[in-house]
């Protein structure tokens, strides 16, 4: 066991504050990482504050991780000390039902193990996350971050770029499909860069008129007032494909409405209560209403691997660790473009 310095949660009610904790001695097939950036995730705040429930203190949360390998265990293949390399949302899964045997980890009908406030595969070791100086992890669950890339931006691929990724993916966006980005925050933002360098016509979809510049620069083709009912009629039945990204209450109706026929809205926000469906807006027009997840290891290397070839990172504030309590205070309110990401530097301080 090594001792490592860290940041956690002790109680829901408490701000962020050092913390000592055990990483374990690199296995034969595990891959220690000095961390060198962590993004901040709004999920960090749920689960540091107890807002989902089951949090399991002291937490030391953080699922967007870049850093340099330290060390290796004997039976390593894939990485070398020196590498840059990222972890993302979870750190292992069983290996061997059906969607792990289909790089589906992030479904492992056993349960992943997230990479914080969570267990092991064997159901007893509680996991620590990023905001912390180092981090062992098994081989299979380390990716590769590209050289091209600069490596604040890369972390919070890590999360909002492949939960963005995996469904423009899965539902083969291409050249002169039309896509709507519903909420420009650090999930929608990401949604915006990626599916453009796919090659779809891209469309935001917001309430605030402020953000119309911002999303022009981040690739959107159009801008459009969701608070408008003239805008709203104008676009029905315009996208394939709706990206809705918001965690509040928003009306599902309103955006099924803007889909062609056999169009999909793939939900990645988690509002407190799901929004009632009219079955008539779901019918006419055989549209599909889904959600989506982040991606697996494999889908997630290529997600790095694309962003490497067309020049995509998230846009980022770094930060320093003590500075983390008032970024959640700034997250919440919405104060970010669009990602905070912590310079694991200043904990080693």
């Amino acid at each position: 066991m090594t001792l490592v310095k860290a940041y956690a949660a002790q109680q829901a009610d408490l701000p962020l504050g050092p913390f000592d904790l055990e990483r374990r001695t690199p296995g034969p097939k595990d891959v220690e990482i000095e961390i060198l950036y962590s993004g901040v995730c709004h999920s960090d705040i749920h689960t540091a504050r107890n807002e989902w429930g089951g949090t399991k203190y002291p937490v030391v949360p953080g699922h967007e991780i870049v850093g340099k390998v330290s060390a290796v265990g004997p039976e390593v293949t894939k990485h070398q000390i020196g590498d840059i390399v990222g972890v993302g949302v979870f750190v292992d899964s069983c290996g061997h039902c059906t969607n792990c045997s289909e790089d589906l980890e992030q479904y492992c009908e056993n349960g992943h193990s997230q990479t914080y406030n969570s267990f092991l595969q064997d159901k007893k070791t509680i996991t620590y996350g990023g905001y912390s100086t180092h981090i062992v992890v098994t081989e299979k669950f380390v990716l590769k971050v590209p050289k091209n890339l600069p490596l604040e931006g890369v972390a919070p691929l890590l999360c909002a770029g492949i939960t963005t990724y995996s469904p423009l993916r899965h539902w083969k966006v291409k050249k002169g499909d039309k896509v709507a980005v519903v909420g420009l925050g650090g999930l929608g933002h990401m949604a915006v860069k990626l599916a453009s360098a796919m090659g779809a016509e891209v469309t935001m979809l917001s309430r605030s008129p402020e953000k119309a510049k911002d999303a022009g620069r981040l690739g959107a083709h159009h801008f459009e007032l969701t608070t408008n009912p003239e805008n709203m009629k104008k676009m029905a039945g315009s996208f394939h494909l709706i990206i809705n990204t918001v965690s509040g209450q928003n009306d599902y109706n309103a955006y099924l409405a803007l889909l062609k026929t056999d169009g999909v809205m793939v939900l990645l926000g988690a509002p407190p209560e799901m929004e009632k469906v009219s079955a008539g807006s779901l019918i006419r027009g055989r549209k599909s209403l889904v959600g989506s997840l982040v991606g697996g290891i494999k889908e997630t290397q290529e997600m790095l691997d694309f962003c490497a070839e067309h020049g995509i990172v998230s846009d980022v504030e770094v930060i320093q660790m003590d500075q983390i309590n008032e970024a959640y205070e700034r997250t919440i309110s919405g104060d970010v473009h669009y990602r905070f990401v912590i310079d694991m530097a200043s904990l080693k301080k």
